[in-house]
């Protein structure tokens, strides 16, 4: 250690095994490979669902498409790959549905496929991306497609504020080649 040496500013030791980096160690920055395209991740969103129950999203960025990453589960992980789709072509009335009656449809139709209610949960969503230490309260409505292979998501943020997503049930094997950021 020479006399200068003191100065020198330490590098911040990662948070995650460095040979063995997995999608629960995610981050800003970070690459992988998915669907024969490279991704960056460009956004961070923690969900609290209540009784130790946590999920990460990532807003990820192949250059030409954006997608959303949604990883559940420590043991027994759970990821979906989403888009945004516009609620009112879910269905037109589903939005004054869960206004009025404040709960969703048993059933969705997208794409010409029908979906069944699978969960509905209240949790709170904390955007990492922003810097921010508060947490935005939400209602998740979940629906699967008969073979539970399709997902399509309607998020409440407040009475009249949704937003829809669809997309797919993906394996652990599906995203690989994880580098973390610079």
């Amino acid at each position: 250690m020479g006399l200068f040496d003191i100065f020198k500013k330490k590098e911040k030791e990662p948070s995650y095994d460095p040979n063995n980096i997995t999608v629960h160690d995610l981050d800003f920055g970070f690459i992988l490979e998915y669907d024969l395209k490279s991704w960056k991740v460009e956004e961070v969103y923690e969900y609290d669902w209540g009784g130790s129950n946590f999920s990460w999203e990532y807003m990820i960025d192949s250059g030409d498409e954006k997608a959303f990453l949604h990883v559940s589960g420590d043991a027994d992980t759970k990821m979906t790959v989403t888009k945004e789709i516009k609620i009112r072509k879910l269905d037109e009335d589903l939005v004054d549905i869960i206004v009025k009656t404040e709960k969703a449809p048993s059933k969705v139709f997208w794409e010409g496929e029908k979906y069944f209610l699978d969960a509905d949960s209240a949790g709170y969503c904390k955007d990492h991306s922003n810097n921010s230490n508060s947490w935005d309260e939400l209602i998740s409505y979940d629906y699967y497609n008969e073979e539970e292979d399709k997902i399509v998501s309607v998020t409440q943020w407040d009475d009249r504020s949704f937003e829809a997503f669809a997309g797919k049930v993906i394996k652990n094997y599906e995203i690989s080649n994880i580098i973390p950021a610079d």
